[in-house]
């Protein structure tokens, strides 16, 4: 078992204060976006194995087998198949999607073969992998996910009044939904730059001004003036999650989260195909085959309790599994022992871990605070309990072999 060292990134639409008022530090006044706790060779957690510092993913590729598990190395190979972060919007991410397995690994495979450069600002595939995602809410937490019917996306574009807009109410009326969906989408990224502009100013404007379900477009086009974004925005569920409540985010399913403090889990993967709400890179023609054209209904998760006091956020994906305890303190402990690798993650109060590793009889415990987490190899036999006056809460990340 091990206490992880994890990075904080900084990306500019992160909240200033979420990430440290959760770990009980002081603010700086720079964005902390996510903190990632994981094997990921962006930013791999830090553990200290026999009084050196190293990193996490050197570990695992040390011993693959001890640290995973036979049976997930089998199934993922030799590395740590998910990325655990927290995850803090103050302001929109982009909006985006995630391709599948197989259009991953083409797409990889083809800009490698046409040598463009792995940190290129126009290289879509980073690697050959999926980027399935969960996402659940320690605050309340605002997200876009999946597209509304076109008939509502159409009266919401058309109580704007805005003439330029009523081209795409039009043809969300006129056509089967997938038709409907993707003729907007692509006509909305496609258009005039200037015409656009405009289109989005008089827009939002007109949002502002209406309030109530335009609210957050309004806020959206503020954080992003002019940005054809903020009209694909539109299209999209908004949907307000409470505390405990999840979303899950498959392949090709357009979203973006807008505000909030969330606990995130992802397939160890950066295939990130932007539709707007960025300055950085939009490839057209390669989102459009990847987004999949259909009426989506968010399917807000909540967690079903087992006898044992894991509350489980069910997902049809192997590559992760989260779960979340809640523990009073003098309760009995947890028996968290399983043949698969554990990230342990407190999010409340204060909770101690006991693990005693495979094939040894020295025990070993660390106690976690709000935002502190640890790595548990495969096999070892952990238990967790809650500490302090309160209870504790424990987001346990593991995977499915």
């Amino acid at each position: 078992m091990d206490r992880l060292s994890n990075s904080v990134r900084p990306y500019a639409w992160g909240s200033t204060t979420a990430i440290p008022d959760l770990l009980g530090v002081a603010h700086t006044g720079e964005p902390q976006a996510e903190m990632w706790m994981g094997a990921h060779p962006g930013a791999p957690s830090r553990v200290t194995r026999s009084t050196t510092d190293q990193p996490l993913s050197d570990v695992i590729a040390a011993d693959p087998v001890r640290e995973l598990g036979s049976a997930a190395v089998e199934k993922f190979g030799p590395r740590l198949p998910f990325l655990l972060k927290i995850l803090a919007a103050g302001a929109p991410l982009s909006l985006q999607v995630h391709p599948n397995l197989e259009q991953a690994r083409e797409g990889y495979a083809a800009e490698e073969s046409a040598g463009v450069p792995i940190d290129a600002p126009h290289r879509n595939y980073k690697d050959a992998n999926h980027k399935p995602e969960l996402i659940c809410a320690l605050t309340p937490f605002d997200g876009l996910c999946g597209f509304r019917t076109p008939v509502d996306a159409a009266d919401l574009l058309a109580g704007l009044e805005v003439d330029s807009l009523k081209p795409y109410v039009d043809l969300l009326h006129a056509h089967p939904e997938e038709a409907a969906l993707r003729e907007v989408l692509t006509a909305i990224l496609t258009a005039d730059p200037a015409e656009m502009t405009a289109t989005v100013t008089e827009a939002a404007a007109a949002a502002e001004r209406l309030g109530g379900a335009y609210a957050p477009y309004a806020a959206i086009a503020h954080q992003f003036p002019g940005d054809p974004g903020v009209i694909a925005a539109m299209l999209l569920n908004y949907v307000q999650l409470q505390p405990g409540e999840a979303l899950f985010l498959g392949a090709g399913v357009p979203h973006a989260y807008l505000n909030g403090l969330g606990v995130e889990i992802m397939a160890n993967s950066d295939n990130v195909l932007r539709c707007g709400l960025t300055p950085k890179h939009v490839d057209v023609p390669e989102l459009l085959r990847i987004v999949r054209f259909e009426v989506t209904d968010p399917g807000v998760l909540r967690p079903e309790a087992a006898p044992s006091g894991e509350e489980v956020y069910e997902t049809p994906i192997h590559e992760f599994r989260l779960s979340r305890y809640t523990l009073a303190p003098g309760a009995q402990p947890r028996d968290l022992t399983a043949p698969t690798p554990q990230i342990l993650l407190c999010t409340a109060g204060s909770v101690t871990v006991d693990s005693v590793p495979a094939g040894s009889a020295t025990s070993g415990e660390l106690t976690l605070a709000p935002g502190e987490s640890a790595f548990v190899p495969a096999g070892d036999k952990t238990e967790i309990s809650g500490t302090g006056s309160g209870s504790g809460t424990v987001f346990r990340a593991t995977v499915v072999a």
